[in-house]
């Protein structure tokens, strides 16, 4: 039994096609976003964590209708046609990406076709697709991937009755006196200006303050 065929498949409607041909190969790409705070007296600069960008898909899609002969474009549109602005969305939709052990959840990002034999009248009958799919994360999704309880990432805590800043330090950070990170973070003046029902950002440690340069713990 030979490998399964690369599916996509539309998310809001479930409707899917399979490519003619499975890609020789495909490549996931990831990275992240830093920040450079250079410090006097350390020899090199300090990072922070910034933001993570989107994974993306990349893969070569091969297609071809020289038996019987037609126009290669009928089978292509149906991958191109992903970008266009779907009229019940308002939004090109959201894509599943499934081939064997890879499932993708995705929007497509880039398509480059690439029309290399002919029939007589001019029709193409092969085709290469170079096509990118943007990894798609939604609020919910991207709570469930990141634990933001850890002392490790950024996150947002809402004020609850009778917490001050040293209290929300101390449960989050264990340690109280890091409550400056949490008021530069927030433009606080006054650290005793907190209300019940406020969102503070909590950031991660190390913070560097970037009026000072000074490193913050």
């Amino acid at each position: 039994m030979g490998l399964a065929k690369a599916k996509i498949t539309v998310e809001y409607s479930g409707q899917s096609f399979d490519v003619l041909f499975n890609p020789e190969e495909y490549t996931l790409n990831k990275d992240n976003n830093f920040a450079a705070q250079a410090i006097p007296g350390l020899t090199g600069p300090l990072l922070q964590f910034v933001n993570g960008n989107l994974r993306t898909l990349e893969m070569e899609l091969f297609y071809d209708s020289t038996e019987p002969p037609s126009d290669v474009r009928d089978q292509t549109q149906k991958v191109v046609s992903l970008m266009e602005i779907d009229s019940t969305l308002h939004a090109p939709p959201v894509l599943r990406v499934s081939w064997a052990s890879l499932q993708f959840r995705c929007v497509l990002a880039r398509v480059s076709q690439k029309f290399i034999r002919f029939l007589e009248d001019g029709r193409p009958v092969r085709a290469r697709l170079t096509v990118t799919f943007n990894e798609f994360l939604d609020p919910q999704t991207e709570a469930q991937q990141v634990n933001r309880q850890t002392a490790d990432f950024s996150k947002v805590h809402v004020v609850k009755r009778g917490e001050t800043l040293s209290g929300i330090a101390f449960a989050l950070y264990d340690n109280p006196a890091s409550w400056r990170p949490i008021a530069i973070a927030n433009d606080l003046d006054d650290p005793r200006d907190i209300s019940v029902g406020q969102s503070l950002l909590i950031p991660s440690l190390p913070f560097v303050d970037p009026l000072t340069g000074e490193v913050l713990t």
